[in-house]
C-alpha cells in the first residue's frame, strides 16, 4: 500500500496542477475577450457619437434660418486646415450666424491616458470655451475638393473654392488589454453642405 498509494498521490498532484493550469488559462483568455470586445463596442459607440455630431455641424455649413444674413454661402467657410475648420452656420436655428470650429489638439494634451495616440477633438461656437470629450479620436481629417472634383492642396488660400469635402476620423479605445487596442475606421466621401452649392 506504501509505494502504489505514494504514485496516486503524485498522479493525483500532477493531474490537479494540470487540471489548475488550464483554469488559470482559461481564465486569463476569458478576461482578455471580455476586454477586448467590450473594447470593440466602446470604440464602436464612441465612434457613432463623433460622427454623428460632425454630420449634423458639417451639413448645416453655410445654413441660416433667414438665408440673408448668409447671402454668399460660397463664403461660409472662413478656414480649412488638414485638421482645422471654421465656417459660418446657424447651429440653433435662431436667424442669428455663428461661427463654428473643429480641430484637433495636441498629443501632448492626453499624455495620462494609456493610448499614446489619442486625441481631443475641439468643438468651438462662437470662439466661446471648447467643448470636448474623450472619446478616443486618434485622427481627423480633412480632404477638401473644388467643383471639378480637384483636390486642393494646403494652405487654402481662397476657401470659397472648396465644394465638397472628404471626412477621414479613426477612434480607438483609451486603454487596453497587453497594448491591443481597438480601433474603428470611418469616412465621408464627398460630403458636401447643401447650401455650399446654392451659388
Amino acid at each position: 500500500m506504501g509505494f502504489s498509494s505514494l504514485i496516486d498521490v503524485l498522479g493525483s498532484f500532477l493531474v490537479g496542477g494540470m487540471l489548475f493550469m488550464i483554469l488559470l488559462r482559461m481564465n486569463d483568455a476569458s478576461v482578455q475577450n471580455t476586454f477586448k470586445y467590450g473594447g470593440d463596442l466602446l470604440v464602436q459607440q464612441n465612434l457613432v457619437e463623433v460622427v454623428s455630431l460632425l454630420e449634423y455641424d458639417f451639413r448645416k455649413i453655410g445654413y441660416c434660418r433667414d438665408w440673408q444674413n448668409i447671402p454668399d454661402p460660397s463664403k461660409a467657410i472662413i478656414y480649412a486646415d488638414s485638421n482645422d475648420i471654421r465656417f459660418l452656420t446657424d447651429i440653433d436655428n435662431d436667424a442669428v450666424v455663428d461661427t463654428m470650429r473643429y480641430y484637433l489638439g495636441p498629443a501632448s494634451e492626453l499624455a495620462d491616458t494609456p493610448n499614446p495616440r489619442d486625441r481631443l477633438l475641439y468643438r468651438v461656437i462662437n470662439g466661446s470655451v471648447p467643448l470636448t470629450a474623450n472619446l478616443g479620436v486618434t485622427q481627423f481629417n480633412l480632404v477638401y475638393f473644388n467643383a471639378l472634383g480637384d483636390s486642393l492642396s494646403f494652405p487654402i488660400l481662397v476657401p470659397s473654392e472648396i465644394y465638397t469635402m472628404q471626412i477621414n476620423v479613426t477612434v480607438e479605445n483609451y486603454a487596453a488589454y497587453d497594448e491591443d487596442y481597438s480601433s474603428a475606421f470611418w469616412r465621408q466621401i464627398r460630403m458636401a453642405a447643401r447650401n455650399l452649392r446654392n451659388r
